[in-house]
């Protein structure tokens, strides 16, 4: 069974969450709940995670609005049309550029459907997504969490999903991955629900800027 949130259950699925941990639940008393961040199942939101990664959020936004100015809707046949020139001065280093138009070039072979992902099972999706050149499992990972709204993923290699949950649970920074993964595993079937909580909470207690990891 797929499990999913959406807008009208999210407050409910947090409430139930942070009943059973003290923890989450002093978060939300204490910040209120957490944004319903979400972006739609398309090409746009996948170069847009594309971009955030290694850098900070607000830059990825300055090159996807550059994107979007020079071809209006970002579409993977558009996208192949620009040059490497063209794909610099929209703020996209070559790397990235090369993996856009990977991306672009399996969507229209029809490597890639989107459409069909509301369907697949999260380790499927995540097997296609990470098949492609760039997208590893923090893209993939954030990609089911936003676009599809998959509510049982904790993406294990955000730094700040990580260290939101080192502080709160007052772990040491050394703390291995596998006493991290005993407790989120608590946390099931809603560890993306914990995963926003978490994310609310950091971005709530500003701490000096974490650069997000490699795809």
């Amino acid at each position: 069974m797929i499990s999913q949130f959406n807008s009208t259950n999210f407050k409910s699925l947090c409430d139930e969450l942070s009943s059973t941990d003290a923890d989450l639940k002093s978060i939300i008393d204490t910040h209120g709940y957490p944004p319903f961040w979400s972006r739609s199942n398309s090409f746009e939101s996948l170069v847009h995670i594309i971009l955030e990664q290694q850098v900070s959020l607000a830059a990825a936004n300055s090159a996807l609005n550059k994107l979007k100015e020079r071809i209006q809707e970002l579409t993977p046949a558009r996208v192949l049309l620009l040059t490497d020139e063209e794909m610099r001065a929209c703020y996209v280093s070559r790397q990235k550029t090369g993996y856009i138009r990977y991306l672009a070039e399996a969507l229209l072979s029809g490597q890639i459907n989107l459409e069909t992902f509301n369907e697949l099972p999260d380790d499927d999706i995540r097997a296609q997504l990470t098949s492609l050149k760039g997208i590893g499992n923090w893209t993939a990972e954030v990609y089911m969490i936003s676009a599809l709204h998959r509510a049982d993923i904790f993406p294990i290699g955000d730094l700040a999903a990580v260290n939101a949950l080192k502080r709160v649970k007052n772990l040491p920074a050394e703390t291995a991955k596998e006493d991290l993964l005993a407790i989120i595993d608590t946390w099931q079937p809603y560890r993306t629900i914990a995963a926003k909580i978490l994310w609310h909470y950091y971005l709530s207690t500003p701490r000096p800027s974490v650069i997000k990891p490699p795809a």
